[in-house]
């Protein structure tokens, strides 16, 4: 799991922030979520939280991302305000365990209706071991076996079917907030529901037939894809993206590209390319974008179902696939919003 970076440091952090925003609680003071005008005040964590937030709240929410677009999620820190936006919220989205300021924050907060999306999609330990190229992500750890548990592989988003599991949890807790859309709500829900589905049927469409199934990223992001759609996912580096891979590591990966006629390395686009362009270069391979989705740089340019064409598309040219999607854009070109995609463009508020 994630939490393991700085997370001394980060609690820290989030105790000062928490009782400098309890004080300005007791002063009178105001946060941008303050205000909903008559809207459910929304408090999501990162861009997974707040895309399905804004989809199934609509019109009748108002939403404070606490992670601005273009930063990596595991790097926030609360100010003072952000956690007194956490105290007065009505409803909280949140993925326990990554981002341990949020947690402390959320422990703290008087809401009756926190989200955790891992209540809703357990998590997996998809555990890197340093030495071989098994276990390497696709889901089982050195042992062989699957865990699961309040540690793991927080990654859940990436497999359309728990992020749909997660939607319906947040749909069935905003309809108890809110009773008088609770129709609305669930009518948004479904809508989402149902976009989802469509999209792991593409994926599945897409990646059955394919001249290999094990693909090299930078980032064990990929875990819960990987297992979902029955491919092999060998990443460089473990769940934590600034992780230094060890020389053993470095080999594992290299031998499994070339055993398993990789073409391509993946690096993400929150993170420096820098490793998997090295490693890209020493073995003569190409790179290219596989995007874990931990956020977005420009909201109201791309959203969740766009990027995750684009990774399809990605996916699909690296490991040869020999079926495309109609609606999937080429590998390498930018991700254009489909028809009857969900308005996205509108961008969270801000604390």
């Amino acid at each position: 799991m994630m939490i393991g970076r700085r997370t001394r440091t980060s609690i820290a952090i989030a105790a000062t922030a928490l009782a400098s925003a309890l004080a300005l609680t007791a002063c009178g003071g105001s946060s941008s979520a303050d205000s909903g005008n008559g809207r459910l005040k929304v408090v999501a964590s990162f861009y997974p939280m707040e895309f399905l937030a804004q989809q199934i709240g609509k019109e009748h929410v108002a939403v404070t991302d606490l992670t601005a677009a273009g930063v990596e999620p595991h790097d926030l820190e609360l100010t003072a305000k952000q956690v007194g936006t956490v105290q007065k919220a009505d409803a909280i989205i949140y993925l326990k365990g990554l981002q341990p300021t949020v947690d402390q924050a959320v422990a703290q907060s008087s809401s009756k209706h926190r989200i955790d999306a891992t209540a809703a999609s357990p998590l997996v330990d998809h555990h890197l071991d340093e030495g071989t190229d098994e276990g390497a992500g696709d889901g089982h750890a050195a042992d062989g076996h699957k865990h699961e548990g309040p540690a793991g592989d927080p990654h859940i988003w990436l497999d359309p079917t728990r992020y749909a599991a997660i939607a319906k949890s947040v749909g069935d807790e905003f309809a108890k907030a809110d009773p008088a859309h609770a129709e609305d709500y669930k009518k948004n829900t479904d809508e989402l529901v149902t976009k989802l589905t469509a999209l792991d049927q593409d994926f599945r469409a897409g990646l059955k037939d394919t001249r290999t199934k094990t693909f090299v990223t930078s980032h064990a992001a990929f875990g819960y894809l990987a297992d979902h759609y029955g491919l092999t996912q060998v990443a460089i580096n473990g769940v934590d993206p600034e992780s230094e891979p060890t020389p053993a590591r470095l080999a594992a990966v290299q031998k499994a590209a070339k055993d398993n006629g990789v073409t391509t390395i993946f690096f993400e686009t929150l993170v420096s390319p820098k490793l998997a362009d090295t490693v890209a270069k020493d073995l003569g391979l190409k790179t290219a974008v596989l995007d874990p989705l931990e956020g977005v740089k420009d909201p109201s340019k791309e959203n969740y179902l766009t990027v995750m064409k684009q990774n399809l598309a990605n996916l699909q040219a690296a490991l040869g696939a020999t079926a495309t999607p109609a609606d999937a854009p080429a590998a390498g070109t930018p991700a254009a919003t489909p028809t009857g995609a969900p308005d996205a463009t509108t961008p969270a508020a801000t604390s």
